[in-house]
């Protein structure tokens, strides 16, 4: 990145300095595309914990996703209760199931590795549910497609870093770190900014003395000194 904005060379800078300090991450095995997509809208407002809880539950209870589809929407809402908002995302993702089998005449998600990044991303978040954070992950990590996810860590670090405009919104922040990060970097990026968001920068009290980034963070500079 020799031609890089300073901006970009401080992220690139960022990028390294958790990877030195945390190593090079792996989430999980992939899951197929529909698998994360389903994953990602249970994930919508709770942990990870009760997220999984919620897979696994759907799973137990339905041999497909066909058969997720067409249940009762009540026993799909009943299934995914660990997940918080079922009677919001038991209809939503229905909805999802549906409007995808309408279009593509299957729940198989695959042909979507063959589509340009940005293609797919705009197919994806044209369903009810579906925003810019469900679908950067699903490209990420179901089909190795270059998108930065946002969630809440990552929103709350990087504005608390100073590495986004502090007024900037969620949607606003998809793009924008996207063209900070080089692709090659969103996937350890990403999931090293969250592990610092919940282990030492967390939303209440950062602990800035251990931080790996301390002295290229303005929080923590202000905190610590340079």
């Amino acid at each position: 990145m020799t031609n890089a904005h300073p901006a970009q060379r401080r992220a690139l800078n960022i990028h390294q300095t958790l990877l030195a300090a945390f190593g090079e991450p792996i989430w999980r095995n992939p899951l197929p595309a529909i698998d994360e997509l389903v994953s990602t809208i249970l994930s919508q407002n709770t942990n990870d914990v009760n997220r999984d809880k919620a897979f696994d539950a759907l799973r137990a209870r339905f041999p497909t996703w066909e058969a997720v589809r067409d249940a009762p929407v009540q026993a799909v809402m009943d299934a995914i209760r660990p997940a918080g908002l079922a009677n919001q995302k038991g209809p939503r993702m229905q909805q999802v199931l549906r409007e995808i089998t309408a279009e593509r005449g299957s729940l198989d998600l695959s042909f979507l590795a063959d589509w340009d990044v940005e293609e797919a991303r705009t197919w994806l978040t044209r369903f009810n549910g579906v925003g810019p954070k469900t679908a950067a992950i699903v490209l990420c990590f179901a089909l190795g497609k270059p998108a930065f996810p946002v969630d809440t860590h990552v929103y709350r670090v990087t504005g608390r870093i100073g590495l986004r405009p502090e007024k900037m919104s969620v949607e606003q922040a998809h793009p924008y770190l996207e063209s900070l990060f080089p692709p090659e970097t969103y996937y350890a990026a990403h999931l090293n900014i969250i592990r610092l968001g919940r282990e030492i920068c967390q939303a209440r009290k950062p602990d800035c003395e251990s931080c790996p980034i301390c002295k290229v963070c303005d929080t923590g500079i202000a905190r610590v000194g340079d």
